[in-house]
């Protein structure tokens, strides 16, 4: 079984990753952590697509996802629950290292009390039918943005990133360089740049103090 924490982007805040990619590839503040606090998920995408009203798909995709991948679904509906306890509990048994659902669940205190990590819309305590079976791992959109299988997907307290398989390398050694340089800075070096920066803008605007802006 593959140990989530060995994942290298685990060590990579989502601000860092925002900062790098931009907000196209952050996910609404709609997607959320259903409990807290939790630790930072991270691992390459396992998509599923259920219609509004049915989680026929995510309940099929728990037993297909390997090891190590992060279920990410496509709904968007706020009506019924995409899963509850025991689909969590199974997800979590087999190693899958956590849900991230444009939707609901039910069952939080047993997800709680497991600590699987769900980020989500909300909870609601009716389930979906099961009924519309759609292909696993296409191209799907969650919390406003395109997530294709295989992209890693990174979500912490502060929100939800999606990092292109293609950029994965590049991205990760840049979160890494990027990190590191901070790491280094002293806060006083920090407070230094940043008070010239903010001069500098505010006199480019005309700004002085005990005046208003030109």
């Amino acid at each position: 079984m593959t140990d989530a924490s060995e994942f290298p982007f685990r060590s990579v805040p989502t601000t860092t990753l925002a900062d790098l990619l931009g907000r196209r590839q952050v996910m609404d503040i709609g997607i959320r952590p259903l409990w807290g606090p939790v630790g930072r998920v991270a691992g390459p995408a396992f998509t599923v697509r259920c219609p509004p009203g049915d989680n026929l798909m995510l309940h099929a995709a728990i037993h297909r996802a390997a090891a190590g991948s992060v279920v990410v679904v496509e709904s968007g509906d706020t009506d019924w629950a995409l899963a509850g306890g025991n689909v969590c509990a199974v997800a979590q048994r087999r190693g899958i290292t956590g849900f991230v659902l444009d939707g609901l669940i039910r069952d939080l205190g047993e997800v709680r009390e497991a600590r699987f990590p769900v980020f989500a819309r909300g909870v609601i305590p009716i389930p979906g039918a099961k009924a519309a079976a759609t292909p696993l791992n296409e191209p799907v959109t969650c919390g406003g943005v395109r997530v294709a299988a295989g992209d890693i997907v990174v979500a912490d307290e502060e929100g939800v990133v999606v990092v292109p398989a293609a950029d994965s390398d590049d991205v990760l050694a840049a979160a890494r360089t990027k990190l590191a340089k901070e790491a280094a800075e002293p806060l006083e070096a920090w407070e230094e740049a940043h008070r010239t920066r903010i001069a500098k803008i505010l006199a480019d605007q005309g700004f002085e103090d005990g005046t208003n802006p030109a």
